[in-house]
């Protein structure tokens, strides 16, 4: 193909040749039978003695710290506003239907379901934890909800999945640096938790790298610049419309919770950039013009973000603690 971006029918009908990839690659999904599911992490509240069981699982959560409690809501919040990132690969899907058995259509269905349930774990969990104002919460859904979602690819189709790569990696990511933090304060239920929904995103990671590195294979100058126009961007996190009524930089502010405990960093950004332009082997793809140049910038870019690391970080960790809603409107 030529060195200029792929048009968005164009790259419809290169997904749409690569449905057998996709269908062999919906073993990623677990099923039903044999997947987990939050009241498995939760005290059985029909239980006889439900009272104890409950008492029993509140007692490790009383020794969560603020920091910890403000990067699991976040979390939280982001999963719970599911159905606007799943929108944005119905395209792909092509579903008229909803109920289409094409491979891209059953891939949307099954993972669009397992991610459901992080969203409804989290939320139960905080709830029966006592530990934040789950009102305050529910606005925040709400919100970003109805404020919608850009992932700033606009109708670039293959930006969409080389966008929900690099998210699944950084979701991936972040539960499990949570889960550390949780365990560290005591809570090995959440640590599991964590890791459990973390595994999840590890499994989603690869549906996609391995749809993007196909794409690359047959549309290698389409798909280069598509990738780095996406990065170009700076990644847009799927949270980054929240707000919970108050607080009008709440992202902003959870985002440097996140950073101060090394839950998500730009050191984390970096790494993730490197290894999908590792993954999908963009120094080797023959191409030129346009293609070459996003190629080039590829290539650098994890090094240009590490280079900004440094300041960035002395910056956030000068930042004065926020007020958050989330937890009684404490600072953190």
């Amino acid at each position: 193909m030529s060195d200029s971006q792929t048009t968005p029918p164009a790259q419809l009908e290169v997904l749409a040749a690569l449905e057998p990839i996709a269908g062999e690659n919906l073993s990623l999904l677990i099923p039903v039978e044999k997947s987990w599911q939050p009241s498995e992490f939760l005290p059985d509240l029909a239980a006889p003695d439900w009272a104890e069981r409950l008492a029993a699982f509140r007692e490790p959560a009383a020794g969560l710290s603020d920091g910890v409690l403000v990067v699991l809501v976040g979390g939280m919040v982001t999963e719970e506003a599911l159905p606007n990132y799943s929108v944005q690969l119905s395209r792909v899907a092509d579903d008229v239907t909803g109920t289409s058995e094409r491979p891209w259509a059953r891939w949307l269905r099954g993972w669009t379901a397992e991610e459901n349930r992080h969203g409804d774990l989290l939320n139960a969990w905080l709830r029966l934890t006592g530990r934040v104002d789950m009102h305050a919460i529910e606005r925040t859904v709400h919100h970003l909800l109805s404020r919608g979602f850009n992932p700033r690819v606009a109708d670039d189709v293959y930006g969409g999945l080389v966008y929900t790569s690099f998210q699944e990696r950084a979701t991936r990511v972040s539960h499990n640096n949570v889960g550390q933090l949780a365990a560290r304060d005591g809570n090995e239920a959440l640590a599991a938790i964590c890791r459990r929904i973390a595994g999840d995103e590890a499994r989603h990671e690869t549906f996609y790298t391995r749809m993007v590195g196909a794409a690359l294979d047959a549309d290698p100058a389409g798909a280069v610049i598509s990738a780095g126009s996406v990065l170009r961007k700076v990644i847009a996190m799927p949270g980054r419309l929240m707000y919970d009524g108050k607080d009008p930089d709440l992202f902003d502010h959870f985002s440097a919770v996140a950073q101060r405990l090394g839950v998500y960093t730009v050191q984390d950004y970096a790494a993730i950039v490197r290894h999908l332009v590792e993954e999908w082997r963009i120094a080797g793809r023959s191409v030129s013009g346009r293609a070459a140049r996003a190629q080039e910038f590829l290539c650098r870019h994890a090094e240009k973000v590490e280079s900004t690391a440094e300041a960035i970080t002395e910056r956030v960790a000068k930042e004065p603690p926020a007020q958050f809603s989330w937890i009684h409107d404490r600072k953190a």
